[in-house]
């Protein structure tokens, strides 16, 4: 059964960091490209970072480059996002994902919000 769970949203203020986990299990990690996207009420999901199966190949959005690292841990079989320097734009629902030619999977999310 293949799982993605994520963990450690919770409420920061502006200019503080968090980092969020997405602890993987069901398939073989190392051979999937990983993501995480993030969604707010009334708006699409939006793409935040990607990164390879050897954790050399990453990719950011625009809104989000010099701020956040995204990185993967292929023996805890564990995704990573460490946001830096965040701003209340950066609240919203954080979800990981899993891709492999046509196979992907998702998380349920974790709330994070940014807020003085």
């Amino acid at each position: 059964q293949v799982q993605l769970v994520e963990s450690g949203g919770g409420l920061v203020q502006p200019g503080e960091s968090l980092r969020l986990s997405c602890a993987a299990s069901g398939f073989t990690f190392s051979n999937y490209f990983m993501s995480w996207y993030r969604q707010v009420p009334g708006k699409e999901r939006e793409f935040v970072a990607t990164i390879g199966g050897t954790g050399r190949i990453t990719d950011y959005a625009d809104s989000v480059k010099g701020r956040f690292t995204i990185s993967r841990d292929n023996v805890k079989n564990t995704l990573y996002l460490q946001m830096r320097n965040l701003k209340p734009d950066d609240t919203a629902v954080y979800y990981c994902k899993a891709i492999r030619g046509t196979n992907s999977y998702w998380g349920q999310g974790t709330q994070v919000t940014v807020s003085s």
